[in-house]
């Protein structure tokens, strides 16, 4: 076994660095410009990873690979016939293999995309804490379950996502995780500080996890066990992390130079040190326990239970290259002469480069070796599962009602209901549950523990709204006030169906303000295509006595702007009932349709959505049920109010000011016969289909026309435009440029202010006063033009 390891493990080594040579040095390039790669990077977990791969893992196991150990993680796949070298040759290039592993853009088997330092190792707890919700219901209780492993570099230890889900896990009892931290001591601008490990070791105890330390190879062991191994041992303990690097650059001589100053003439530690030729001297040096694939498969292998572990492994930054421990090889290159020499060092025959087996004696034995390997036995573990059908989903109302609340009725029928696709939910709130309306819910449906916990309320018969009883059964998993761990959860959990073979329905409520909180991590939910429903609410100035802290500005913008997620703003209960209706089942497609000729949208591919909610009441509309209406809220607008022939005003809306806009229209219409009242559910959604058709038009496609140029195109072109919304007004202002309407546009640019919605309506001129004062100054400025023109 562990002759096969040193192998595979030299094979990797030199496939993931030529690729990154070829890429740099010999691919051809249009701009000049530096490719990259990280060869130190990858050398130093290139026998973690060896071990890990082709020895530890199982099937069922998932892993999260550091970011810049990308190329190891290509070359594995080759190795095993999973990558082509067609992808390989094309490294960092328009459809070869990723910088970062994704398991959107790469065609190999890629369990979680990494490339934002940090989110790729909290992830794998949440994806701990998914299976073991998974594996608790009878629904589940036939997934094998696996360990989530992250490869961790020491400096993304920096970053405070790390720390924040290991709260989380210790809460919820976490287990089946391991944490691999590649310890090698030097980062992007320096070398980590004396004695990080011991903090290390500190905050990884505190929490519950075993810390195990693997800092001495089979080598420095054996050379221990020598008389005056022992203080040869104490030296390596003392020797500072910039002078260990600094010596391992300059090589065997200068080690041995440096060793004999400190530790000659003391007899048996000199004897040590003479018994050996300088480069079986720097060997030995270089022999750390993170570099010794030997070392780290016994370590793996006497991992006996399923507590979380962390592995902090020593290593050498570059190791095995003439670029190792310099202080600069982070982001540096083996230049042309360096590799050629290496190559030479390595054994690799001109024109062999590509050759998986090249310098192999014997590639029967190998390759019966790699058949072998338990990870890979059962081939790609990408899983899928059935789409839920959707029950009906209705909520009508004759009342004022907000569309927060009305999202907390809608999961409450849904929870007194036995559907599929009900038993699947699982919802999560960082310490909001209540205040964002998910308490029936998790009234009737419970929260998520992996025992049995009572609420010592009930118990002790305190009156209380809130049933708060932990149990396997549970529907809601609860969490702390740390949005990052809220969308890293949703993206574990959205990706259930691939993982583990089950699929989840999950939804996320969070202040819509602090959405900008977990933004990193929800751009990583949704660059990985996790399927999830998040719900920002209560959002906007419309929370008025909670100031501008509580107060989301930009909150539309991120929702256009994300790949991925289709953001709605729903002004009325029927609109809610009709967009959850259809998320519930958007969230779970995975087509790859053309695209829709009635929105231009791709929507058989899917996708996460946003909801953006308030807490304002609005009196509401006489129950609509027609299927223009239907579609209409959907894809993205409805006409409220249509427009004419001769129609001159158009107010368009979004979300809780539909009520000014309606007024205004009122107040308008006194004095002019035709307005228009546009209800718009989905800026992003028309956006996205307008940019999407007019691409298509560029390429010669004189058909496409999206939905909110069907909508527009029926106004006269002199017809004015107002839109309102109680977010940034960039997010309604483009509808002007559709169909060429002159257009002021009205929103919230400022940090809000406390005080009653009519006053700030008033202040930022959303209310509809300010909107019929820009109609009239539209409109009087038309009357001048046309009187010139006449």
């Amino acid at each position: 076994m562990s002759r096969n390891l040193k192998i595979v493990e030299q094979r990797l080594l030199w496939l993931s660095h030529w690729m990154i040579h070829n890429a740099n040095h010999l691919r051809d390039k249009e701009d000049g410009i530096k490719i990259g790669g990280h060869q130190a990077s990858s050398a130093s977990m290139v026998s973690i990873m060896t071990a890990l791969y082709f020895s530890a893992l199982r099937p069922e196991d998932r892993v999260a690979v550091k970011p810049h150990a990308s190329p190891i993680f290509h070359a594995i796949q080759y190795l095993m016939g999973n990558q082509t070298r067609e992808k390989m040759e094309a490294f960092r290039g328009l459809g070869g293999a990723q910088s970062y592993p994704s398991r959107t853009k790469d065609t190999c088997d890629v369990d979680f995309s990494t490339g934002s330092v940090g989110l790729g190792v909290a992830i794998t707890s949440f994806a701990s804490l998914v299976q073991d919700f998974i594996t608790a219901k009878s629904w589940g209780d036939d997934v094998q379950p696996g360990r989530m492993v992250a490869l961790v570099g020491d400096a993304e230890l920096d970053e405070g996502n790390i720390y924040e889900c290991l709260q989380e896990g210790w809460k919820n009892d976490l287990r089946n995780t391991w944490w691999i931290i590649d310890y090698n001591r030097q980062s992007l601008d320096g070398i980590v500080r004396e004695g990080l490990f011991r903090r290390v070791e500190k905050i990884f105890d505190a929490f519950g996890w075993d810390v195990v330390r693997v800092k001495y190879g089979v080598l420095q062991r054996a050379a221990f066990a020598e008389p005056g191994g022992e203080k040869l041992r104490a030296w390596i303990d003392d020797c500072p992390n910039q002078l260990y690097s600094a010596l391992t650059f300059m090589g065997g001589a200068v080690w041995r130079e440096r060793l004999m100053d400190a530790l000659g003439d003391q007899g048996d530690v000199s004897a040590l040190i003479a018994r050996r030729s300088d480069k079986e001297l720097a060997d030995l040096m270089e022999n750390l326990g993170g570099n010794c694939v030997e070392t780290m498969a016994e370590v793996f292998a006497g991992i006996d239970h399923d507590r979380p572990v962390c592995f902090l492994a020593y290593t050498i930054k570059g190791w095995g290259t003439p670029i190792a421990g310099h202080k600069d090889n982070h982001g540096g290159l083996m230049n042309k002469t360096q590799f050629a020499q290496w190559q030479d060092h390595m054994g690799v025959a001109k024109g062999q480069e590509w050759e998986k087996f090249a310098t192999v004696a014997d590639p029967d034995a190998l390759q019966g070796f790699l058949d072998s390997v338990p990870f890979f036995a059962k081939g790609q573990r990408r899983f899928s599962d059935a789409r839920l059908s959707v029950p009906d989903i209705e909520m009508a109302s004759d009342r004022d009602i907000s569309t927060q609340t009305a999202f907390g009725k809608i999961l409450d029928d849904l929870a007194k209901g036995s559907s599929d696709l009900a038993a699947r939910i699982v919802t999560t709130s960082p310490d909001v549950t209540g205040t964002t309306s998910l308490g029936p819910w998790v009234n009737r449906r419970k929260l998520f523990a992996r025992t049995q916990q009572s609420d010592t309320f009930i118990s002790e018969k305190i009156p209380s709204t809130a049933k708060w009883e932990f149990t396997p059964e549970g529907q809601h998993i609860e969490l702390g006030i740390a949005e990052m761990n809220l969308m890293l959860l949703l993206g574990a959990a959205g990706l259930s169906h691939s993982l583990f073979g089950k699929r989840l329905i999950p939804i996320g409520t969070v202040y819509d303000p602090f959405v900008a909180r977990g933004l990193d991590a929800l751009n990583y939910a949704c660059y990985q295509d996790a399927r999830f429903l998040l719900v920002g609410t209560p959002s906007g100035v419309t929370l008025a006595p909670e100031g501008g802290a509580h107060q989301s500005i930009n909150a539309p913008l991120i929702g256009m702007s994300q790949d991925g997620l289709a953001a709605f703003e729903p002004a009325f209960v029927d609109e809610l009932a009709v967009i959850m209706g259809w998320a519930f089942d958007y969230i779970q497609r995975d087509g790859e349709g053309d695209r829709d000729e009635r929105t231009w949208l791709r929507d058989e591919t899917g996708g996460s959505v946003y909801l953006r909610l308030t807490t304002k009441p609005l009196e509401q509309p006489v129950r609509r049920v027609n299927e223009d209406f239907r579609q209409g809220a959907v894809d993205g607008a409805y006409w409220l109010r249509e427009p004419g022939p001769n129609c001159s005003v158009v107010i368009a809306y979004q979300g809780a000011v539909a009520d000014e806009a309606i007024a205004a229209a009122g107040m308008i219409a006194e004095h002019r016969r035709d307005v228009a009242v546009l209800a718009v559910t989905s800026a992003d959604r028309l956006h996205a289909g307008w940019s999407a058709a007019q691409r298509d038009r560029a390429r010669g496609n004189p058909a496409a026309m999206s939905h909110v140029e069907r909508l527009l195109q029926q106004l006269p072109r002199d017809c004015a435009m107002v839109t309102a919304i109680d977010g940034h007004p960039a997010t309604l202002s483009w509808l002007g440029a559709v169909a060429g309407h002159r257009t002021i546009a009205h929103g919230v640019e400022h940090f809000g202010q406390t005080g009653t919605i009519g006053d700030l309506y008033r202040h930022f001129r959303i209310d509809r006063r300010s909107l019929v004062q820009s109609i009239s100054a539209l409109t009087a400025g038309a009357s001048i033009d046309f009187a010139r023109s006449g």
